[in-house]
């Protein structure tokens, strides 16, 4: 695959790891990930959370924050940059806007940076390490 193929294929986990999420999707939430994964977050100058190891400990961080929830969250990912590219791995950043909806009301919780490891495996990119540096809590 060309460079571009790879970048749309890493721009497409993106994807499908915040419609996973703002969908209640925990199946292909779980598809996002390694086995192994390891995440975590931090909201803005605070203690780090997790970090949370493996993709079960992972899956069932999103299953409680989203049991947690009354609205629909919208997850928007932007200014994707890849870095570091190989066959078998890949580091990645990009940005988040994390939206809510609630009766007729939009609101913007906050906004985040993405710090991504992502390896290859069974030909698909899953993430390996993720990093989410929360701009605001929420």
């Amino acid at each position: 695959m060309g460079i571009a193929d790879e970048r749309a294929a890493i721009e497409n986990l993106l994807g499908v790891y915040t419609f996973a999420y703002d969908e209640n999707d925990m199946t292909a939430m779980a598809g996002c990930f390694t086995a192994d994964a390891v995440m975590s977050m931090r909201v803005a100058d605070g203690d780090l959370v997790g970090p949370f190891e493996g993709r079960d400990q992972i899956v069932g961080l999103m299953e409680k924050s989203l049991a947690s929830q009354d609205d629909q969250r919208r997850h928007l990912v932007s200014n994707v940059v890849v870095r570091d590219l190989t066959d078998s791995s890949a580091t990645v950043t990009s940005y988040l806007t994390l939206i809510s909806i609630a009766g007729q009301t939009l609101t913007v919780l906050s906004t985040a940076r993405y710090e991504d490891e992502l390896a290859r495996e069974d030909g698909a990119w899953r993430f390996t390490r993720r990093h989410v540096q929360l701009d605001l809590p929420y």
